[in-house]
């Protein structure tokens, strides 16, 4: 992969988080949170948590991670890795909000997008999602199921590679 291809990747990658983030905070306000803050506009990158929000007098801290359903290969994408230190960080950031830590997968596709919220307690420290787990419902819950999304996903899928 050369120079251009990595930064196109890269770009891809950052558009499709942004991209998640924004139906993440769709399918939380339709799912009747309140008070949503994007804590990337309060601190960029700030740690663990890519939302803030409120239900039923319950706070959380939550990290979004935006896949694509498929990897290059056609196989489901099965997890959906939570990053560095990701336990350690969420509870500074449960700390700092007097939040719980929870998760949000947006899992795109050609035509659909599906979203899964759950705890971080219940992953047992693992450091992934695991997606086959979510969508048999036995971990997290499912906001949004295979919806239409309607826009062009060309320039976010995967995509074989040609060397």
């Amino acid at each position: 992969m050369d120079d251009h291809d990595r930064k196109k990747e890269a770009l891809r990658k950052k558009s499709l988080g942004e991209l998640g983030e924004l139906f993440g905070i769709k399918a939380l306000v339709d799912d009747h949170f309140e008070k949503i803050v994007n804590l990337n506009d309060v601190k960029m990158n700030y740690p663990f948590a890519d939302l803030y929000g409120e239900k039923d007098n319950k706070r959380y801290v939550i990290s979004i991670k935006a896949r694509n359903k498929h990897q290059k290969n056609g196989s489901l994408n099965t997890q959906y890795n939570l990053g560095r230190n990701a336990h350690e960080k969420a509870k500074a950031a449960e700390d700092e909000y007097a939040a719980q830590a929870y998760w949000m997968a947006v899992q795109f596709d050609q035509l659909t997008y599906s979203v899964f919220l759950g705890s971080l307690s219940e992953l047992n420290q693992r450091k992934a999602i695991p997606m086959k787990e979510c969508e048999s419902g036995f971990v997290g819950e499912c906001l949004v199921k295979n919806k239409r999304h309607y826009f062009d996903f060309e320039f976010f899928k995967n995509t074989k590679d040609t060397v």
